[in-house]
Parts: structure tokens; C-alpha cells; sequence
């Protein structure tokens, strides 16, 4: 596994003026979308190194191991990708460095040039597509429902004047709304500042049910004890999807072809399965977790009919 690398003084400082500049041209009241475009290839290799953004909590997408080094499924997707893009710029000694990003600081990051690429857990939807570009689907996330065992809620048609607590803003929120409205379930809907503030109030009582997508409901139960997930249960319903990718900048053909390429190949030669499973079918480190979440048939297809559509 190639080791991550801290920003050195010759990348620190181009990183940091790119962050004050685009501050700048926000109190100016100009967006960062109209900061002047360079093509990300031509700033890689004029840089001679790639900046790789990822979140640190994102397991198993992206998160530290045990040596506070970002591994997971997307930092190994995003791998390959850099040695399509060695390959492409005749660069084989280029350097690697990743950055940790937050929700809040991502998107300014990869339109100032802070980033080229965001290996993490993102969701792709058409609002995300008017500032920055997303690869073809790396995974579909299911929105779910967690209950309590105690709370008598086994289907989304069980939740009439009961508490509903999702993520604000959320891909999810819109979903399971969606959901109720279809199927006339008049619930109260509520949202938590961050997931973990969501199960939280489901463990105090405040909410029958938190509706997200798949994996941050299997990551909130590996959060706690084994006596406190012994009084939780999954709902076994489905209420929408959430595609998943690579996030980059728009308006560069040329870094995208490369991107979708490099993934699409990894789908035909059964590398994108095999990476897969290590990450979400299977034990893995730090402390062998498994999230045990074997490929849909919807993410199966897509690997026949790669797309990058959004929700």
C-alpha cells in the first residue's frame, strides 16, 4: 500500500495561498466557481504531485488506520486513478499527498485547486453538480430505517405520528420524506446536527426511527456497545438510493476521461469487485469490522452500464 505523505514546504504554502485567494473572492462577492479554470492534469504536472482530499471518518470509504494513514475503498480507487494519471503524464516518481477535508470545506478545496480529486463517501446529486463533477458510481447507498426493538416499528407504515430523526440537508431527508408522502404516512420529521446527534436522540426517546443510507446506519451500530445494539434493529425496507462517487471539478474533460476510464477498466477486469468486498463485505482494519454488505444488483449493473447520473 503506497504511504501517505504530509504536505511539504514546496506544496504547503501553494495550497494555503489557493484557500486565501478564494476567501478573498468570496468577501469580494465573487463565487469560487469563477475562480479562472487550470486543467487538473496541467496543475499536477506543473505542481509534479497530486493532492488527494479525503475524510477521515468516512469507514469504510475513507477513514485513518492504526499509523494515522487514510486507507479504505475510495483512498484504493483513487490509487488507481493516480497511476492512470503517472502513466499519462510520464511522471512515475509523482508524489502523493492527502489531505483530510470536512463537508464544509471540500467543495471550496477542490474549486480553488486545494484538491484534484476527493476520495471519500459522496454522494452524487444534481445540486452537488453545479459546483463540482462527479466520477461514474462507485457504490449505491440504500436509505434505511433504525429503530428501537421496543418502538413496534417494522415497516415505514408502522411510523403514522411517530418521530422520524435524519441528517439536515441529506440526500436521505429528501428520500425518506419522498417515501412517506408516497405511501400517506404523516410522520414527524426532525433532523440531527450530524448522525451521531440523530442516534442519539433515538437512544433517549426523542425518535422512534433514524432514516440514512445503509452503511452510516451500519457505522452508527459498530459505533456502540454490543448491549446497545442488542436493543436496535434495522428496518428491512428500502427507500430510495444514493449514488456515490469520486468528486472533482467541473468543466475539465480531459481529467474526468481519465478518471471514468481508470474506474470503468477496474469494473471490466473484476478489480472493482474484488476491492469491493475487501472494504464492505468483509473484515478490515484497524479492528475487523465488517459491515457485510455484499454488491447490490443495482451497483451490479452499473458495472455493465457505468453512468455518473446523480439524484
Amino acid at each position: 500500500m503506497t504511504k501517505a505523505h504530509k504536505p511539504n514546504q514546496s506544496v504547503f504554502p501553494s495550497v494555503c495561498r489557493a484557500l486565501i485567494v478564494v476567501g478573498g473572492l468570496l468577501l469580494a462577492g465573487v463565487s469560487a466557481a469563477e475562480v479562472p479554470a487550470v486543467g487538473t492534469l496541467e496543475r499536477i504536472r506543473s505542481r509534479g504531485s497530486i493532492l488527494l482530499g479525503y475524510g477521515e471518518g468516512a469507514i469504510p470509504f475513507s477513514y485513518l488506520d492504526g499509523n494515522s494513514q487514510p486507507i479504505g475503498f475510495s483512498i484504493d480507487l483513487c490509487r488507481q486513478v493516480t497511476e492512470a494519471v503517472k502513466t499519462a503524464l510520464a511522471l512515475p516518481e509523482l508524489k502523493v499527498f492527502h489531505l483530510a477535508t470536512t463537508d464544509a470545506s471540500r467543495q471550496v478545496m477542490l474549486e480553488s485547486g486545494g484538491i484534484d480529486l476527493h476520495c471519500g463517501n459522496s454522494v452524487n446529486t444534481t445540486q452537488k453538480q453545479r459546483s463540482v463533477a462527479f466520477s461514474v458510481t462507485t457504490y449505491v447507498g440504500t436509505v434505511q430505517a433504525l429503530t428501537r426493538k421496543n418502538a413496534a416499528v417494522t415497516s415505514l407504515g408502522d411510523m403514522n405520528g411517530k418521530t422520524i430523526i435524519t441528517r439536515a440537508g441529506s440526500a436521505a431527508e429528501t428520500i425518506v420524506k419522498s417515501a412517506a408522502e408516497r405511501r400517506g404516512v404523516t410522520a414527524n420529521f426532525r433532523a440531527g446536527r450530524d448522525d451521531g446527534d440523530a442516534l442519539r436522540m433515538l437512544l433517549d426517546g426523542h425518535a422512534d426511527a433514524v432514516a440514512l443510507n445503509d452503511v452510516n446506519l451500519r457505522r452508527l451500530l459498530i459505533s456502540v456497545s454490543p448491549a446497545t445494539r442488542d436493543t436496535l434493529a434495522l428496518v428491512q425496507e428500502n427507500y430510495g438510493f444514493e449514488p456515490y462517487g469520486l468528486e472533482f471539478r467541473r468543466q475539465d474533460a480531459s481529467f474526468k476521461r481519465l478518471i471514468d476510464e481508470t474506474l470503468v477498466g477496474l469494473m471490466k477486469s473484476g478489480e472493482f469487485a474484488r476491492l469491493y468486498h475487501q472494504w464492505l463485505a468483509s473484515p478490515i482494519p484497524p479492528v475487523g469490522v465488517n459491515f457485510d454488505l455484499p454488491m447490490s444488483e443495482t451497483l451490479k449493473q452499473l458495472l455493465l452500464t457505468p453512468n455518473d447520473r446523480g439524484i
